[in-house]
């Protein structure tokens, strides 16, 4: 009974952390671009932190575009779609905290939908795609309670193919602008 009565306590404090840290993050989104300066790790640590925030998107990917240029673009994708992962496990520890604040809302069935019937493809496919919808999904999955490694695993795999396209089309683009 007591383990009950903290868990909600504990839910709304992992949330109001969360949103703390993506307004932070969306704050001061200047300075965390320079941990560019520090090569792959650099661009692992911006990726996480573009992707920590929740619904208020920074650059990752056109940073992620911009450094495949500078940088072999496959590592680049390697370093930024792991770091991109792990920064969307807000959206799922926000889901799986927050479940009692956001159950109700009309993208909540939809989404637990796909994630109930299509669970691994749902994360892989909306990890790929370029869109601010994936904080949505990471959420679902959480409140779903969907096992964390899982959804790390696919988003994985989905943030580094997206990762992939956009590093090599920014090297790309780098050689035919600048020859």
């Amino acid at each position: 009974m007591c383990q009950e009565k903290k868990n909600p306590a504990l839910r709304f404090i992992l949330l109001f952390l969360i949103l703390v840290l993506s307004i932070v993050l969306f704050i001061y989104r200047g300075e965390v671009q320079k941990a560019a300066n520090f090569g792959y790790g650099g661009i692992f640590i911006l990726s996480i932190l573009s992707n920590a925030t929740l619904i208020l998107p920074l650059p990752g990917i056109i940073f992620t575009s911009a450094m495949g240029a500078v940088f072999n673009p496959f590592w680049v994708a390697i370093a930024a779609g792991f770091g991109a992962a792990l920064g969307e496990t807000t959206g799922y520890l926000a889901g799986y905290s927050g479940q009692i604040v956001i159950d109700r809302k009309d993208w909540y069935e939809t989404m637990t939908m796909w994630m109930r019937k299509y669970g691994n493809l749902t994360i892989l496919v909306m990890a790929f795609v370029p869109n601010p919808l994936f904080d949505l999904a990471g959420m679902a999955a959480g409140m779903l309670k969907l096992p964390f490694f899982r959804f790390l695993f696919w988003c994985s795999i989905g943030k580094i193919i997206k990762m992939l396209l956009f590093a090599y089309t920014g090297a790309s683009l780098f050689k035919i602008l600048i020859p």
